[in-house]
């Protein structure tokens, strides 16, 4: 059989018997079988997202057709020495209650055999384990095609999908339950930070809709106003795009990777601002946020800048900006009206009793990071603040491994942990994109240490699922995902009180409560 081609194989065929229908493959040179039943198709190797906290033989998750297909290593399985994959690499994707992809080197053919052919696994000597056979076929020429038992298979190495034949219900676990943190941050101006021409600007979160990736291009507008750049598609919208750039009157630079669009709100509409980079979410104290002095502020127009933030004992000053401000032409106005979808809710309108009162809808907002190559994401509302990661930590002896210090954050003690390490992925030399997102996780704030900060992304409800539960802690951590097929994205999302344990976080909090403050000074 022609293995360029891939295979559809229908697992309802009533015209085969059960015991004589087998699809064969080979593995390390030995022919091995699959009763045809149990297989649903044959695919070529996928793109994988890697999944930690699984099992050995997981090589990750795969798009099929807008289903997530949990993706494994036979080979690992059947404790034979990995191998890499090539053209002739084939996933055999089977019914294991949900569905479940096999990697194997090679796919030969699908045979009919003679009952008598077949004999019991425990008479003949195998090269795996007899406790995944069912039995082996002999052909009249002296070869053996080993048959290979899909539930023991499934069962030795992912229990949890042998005891799940769905979905499982997610309980929607919200963090503001576990603290009492409203006085603190009644107390605090929660800001988005970003750079523009190497100055350090900010906007208030409540005016920010999300952050994404600038794309190669925008669409130009002919007879637009010069701020604006033209328009991009997002989800399904046009959104205008204006240069920060252009409105603080600096030369327009052409769209690079670092470049991030930040969406705010403005008059019933939306538009999308390109910023240089964007750096962290910050929570200032109010005491720390001054008002733009008259002298600079000028007369006239008045001045896009509102306050100046004073942080690290006044060294590092962070201009908010007013988004009012920014746009206060309207010309810049009637074009961004020009674009709002016309289904669009206007936000200055009353909402009605039937819209959700964080405005977002149908979707949910989540903060993008990166890990070893691979995107996952947390609730923005467990998130904090985002931080860079200072250039010393203090260490902290007996503890876990993947707790990688203390930090002094504004006067209060900051546990960091290592999220590759708590993730059992490899530690990575420390660069300047890494960043510490800061969570709250019993109570305590947590920062953990990403690779980067990728952007806040809205993702409709009906893209997110329920994650395989291929282990018991990766169930706990990795709880859904988001499978975004049309972007070739799959986000794993984070259950963030489930990141540290109970009595992980009990000692993190002993951290914080034992670590003497004037150590910590000028860290």
């Amino acid at each position: 059989m022609d293995t360029t081609e891939d295979y559809d194989v229908d697992p309802d065929a009533e015209e085969f018997d059960e015991n004589s229908d087998f699809v064969t493959f080979d593995m390390a040179g030995e022919r091995y079988a699959f009763p045809m039943r149990r297989v649903q198709e044959i695919i070529r190797m996928p793109t994988v997202v890697k999944v930690p906290l699984g099992p050995p033989s997981l090589e990750g998750l795969a798009n099929l057709r807008g289903r997530v297909l949990p993706v494994v290593s036979l080979r690992r399985c059947c404790a034979m020495e990995p191998t890499g994959h090539d053209e002739t690499t084939r996933v055999i994707v089977v019914d294991g209650g949900v569905p479940l992809g096999f990697v194997v080197d090679r796919v030969s053919s699908v045979i009919s055999i003679d009952p008598q052919q077949m004999e019991d696994a425990d008479s003949v000597q195998a090269t795996v384990n007899s406790d995944v056979l069912v039995g082996v076929i002999k052909s009249g020429e002296g070869e053996m095609t080993t048959v290979l038992d899909v539930d023991r298979l499934i069962g030795s190495q992912f229990a949890r999908l042998t005891d799940k034949r769905g979905g499982r219900d997610i309980p929607a676990t919200r963090l503001a339950d576990e603290f009492d943190a409203e006085a603190d941050l009644d107390d605090t101006l929660e800001l988005v930070s970003f750079a523009v021409e190497g100055q350090e600007y900010a906007l208030p979160i409540d005016q920010v809709q999300e952050i994404v990736q600038a794309p190669e291009s925008v669409s130009h507008v002919p007879n637009a106003d010069g701020r604006v750049l033209g328009v991009i598609d997002l989800r399904g919208r046009l959104l205008p795009v204006v240069s920060l750039r252009q409105v603080f009157g600096l030369p327009v630079t052409p769209l690079e990777p670092q470049n991030r669009i930040v969406v705010v709100s403005i008059g019933g509409g939306v538009v999308g601002v390109v910023m240089d980079t964007v750096r962290e979410v910050l929570r200032v104290p109010h005491q720390l946020v001054a008002p733009l002095p008259s002298v600079v502020a000028g007369e006239g127009r008045k001045s896009e800048v509102e306050s100046v933030c004073r942080l690290e004992d006044g060294k590092r000053l962070v201009s908010v900006l007013s988004v009012n401000r920014m746009f206060d032409s309207p010309e810049v106005r009637n074009e961004i009206a020009d674009y709002r979808r016309e289904d669009e809710p206007d936000m200055s309108d009353e909402r009605g009793d039937d819209v959700d009162d964080d405005g977002r809808g149908d979707e949910e907002l989540f903060v993008v990071f990166r890990l070893d190559g691979e995107e996952y994401a947390v609730d923005v509302d467990t998130v904090q603040e985002i931080i860079r990661v200072p250039e010393a930590l203090i260490r902290v002896p007996k503890s876990y491994d993947f707790v990688e210090g203390l930090v002094n954050l504004r006067g209060t003690v900051l546990p960091v942990v290592d999220l590759r390490t708590r993730l059992g992925l490899g530690r990575t030399e420390r660069d300047e994109r890494q960043r510490i997102v800061v969570l709250i996780i019993g109570g305590v704030r947590t920062g953990f240490i990403v690779d980067s900060v990728a952007e806040v992304a809205r993702v409709g409800r009906n893209v997110l699922e329920p994650a395989p539960e291929l282990s018991a802690e990766q169930a706990r951590v990795v709880s859904r995902v988001a499978n975004l097929p049309e972007q070739q994205r799959m986000l794993l999302l984070v259950q963030v009180d489930q990141l540290l344990a109970a009595e992980q976080a009990d000692q993190a909090a002993e951290l914080c409560m034992d670590a003497d403050d004037d150590a910590l000074v000028g860290v």
